[in-house]
C-alpha cells in the first residue's frame, strides 16, 4: 500500500452565484506542497466550486494511492460522505422530497471514490492558525474566481499560490491607569478575545466570505448578516434570527 499523501481542494464564488472557480494542491506525505492546479467555472455558486475542487483532485490523484483530503466545505464534505446514501436510496431527492442539487458532480464523485483509500479532514477556513495547504488552495480558487483563467504547475507556474494574511479582529482594550481603568481594560480584552456571540444555525446559508455553513454549525453576527464564527469580528449590532 502506498503512503498516504496530503490534498486540500477549495471553491470560491465571488457573489454566489457570481463569477467562480476551483483549485486544488497535492502534498507529499510530509504535507510539503508539490503541485496545484486551478480553473474557471465562469457564473457559478460556492457549492459548484467546491464540488468541482473535489472532483478536479480526485481525477488527479492516480487511483490506488491512498489520500487525505482536506476541506473547509462541510456541504461538500458531507454531501459525499454522508448525505449521498440516503439520496440514492430515495430516487435523488432530499429528504423534503426535492431534487439533489449539483448532482451530476455529487454523481461524478461518488464514481471516482469507488475502490479507492480517501479519508477526509474538514480545516476551518480563514484562520491564522489554519491549515497551509487549504489556504493555498484558497488562494488559487479565489484567483480564478476573479481572473476566469486556468493555472497550475502543468501550465508552468513555478511557484505555490501565496495566500494572502488573515486579519486579526481588533482588540477592544483601552489603556488606562488604576485598578478601575486595568479590570474595564481586561474585561474589553476578555470580550475581544471571546468575539461575538455565537448561535447553533437553525438553517443552512451562506457566510459573507461567500462560503456556505450548515445547520446546527455555530455562526456568529458578521455585519448585518450571520457566518462563520472565523470570519466574525467584534460587532455592537445586537443580535437576531439567522
Amino acid at each position: 500500500m502506498s503512503e498516504r499523501i496530503i490534498a486540500a481542494c477549495d471553491g470560491a464564488a465571488k457573489g454566489n452565484p457570481g463569477p467562480a472557480g476551483w483549485a486544488w494542491v497535492i502534498a507529499d506525505p510530509q504535507g510539503r506542497p508539490q503541485r496545484w492546479e486551478a480553473g474557471p467555472l465562469g457564473r457559478a455558486t460556492n457549492n459548484v466550486g467546491e464540488l468541482t475542487a473535489l472532483q478536479r483532485l480526485l481525477e488527479a490523484v492516480v487511483p490506488g494511492t491512498a489520500v487525505e483530503v482536506r476541506m473547509d466545505s462541510q456541504y461538500a464534505m458531507k454531501a459525499v460522505t454522508q448525505w449521498l446514501p440516503n439520496w440514492k436510496r430515495n430516487g435523488w431527492k432530499t429528504a423534503s422530497g426535492q431534487p439533489v442539487a449539483n448532482r451530476e458532480l455529487v454523481e461524478s464523485i461518488d464514481g471516482l471514490l469507488a475502490g479507492r483509500d480517501v479519508t477526509f479532514r474538514y480545516v476551518p477556513a480563514h484562520r491564522e492558525d489554519g491549515d497551509h495547504l487549504n489556504a493555498i488552495a484558497d488562494q488559487a480558487a479565489s484567483d480564478a474566481a476573479l481572473t476566469q483563467q486556468p493555472a497550475g504547475t502543468a501550465l508552468g507556474a513555478a511557484e505555490m499560490p501565496v495566500p494572502a494574511p488573515v486579519r486579526s479582529a481588533p482588540s477592544r482594550a483601552r489603556s488606562g491607569s488604576g485598578s478601575g481603568a486595568a479590570k474595564k481594560a481586561g474585561a474589553a480584552g476578555a470580550r475581544s478575545s471571546a468575539g461575538p456571540r455565537a448561535i447553533k444555525a437553525k438553517f443552512p446559508g451562506t457566510c459573507p466570505c461567500g462560503k456556505p455553513y450548515a445547520t446546527g454549525e455555530m455562526i456568529s453576527k458578521n455585519g448585518a448578516r450571520w457566518g462563520h464564527q472565523a470570519c466574525a469580528a467584534p460587532s455592537d449590532v445586537p443580535p437576531d434570527t439567522p
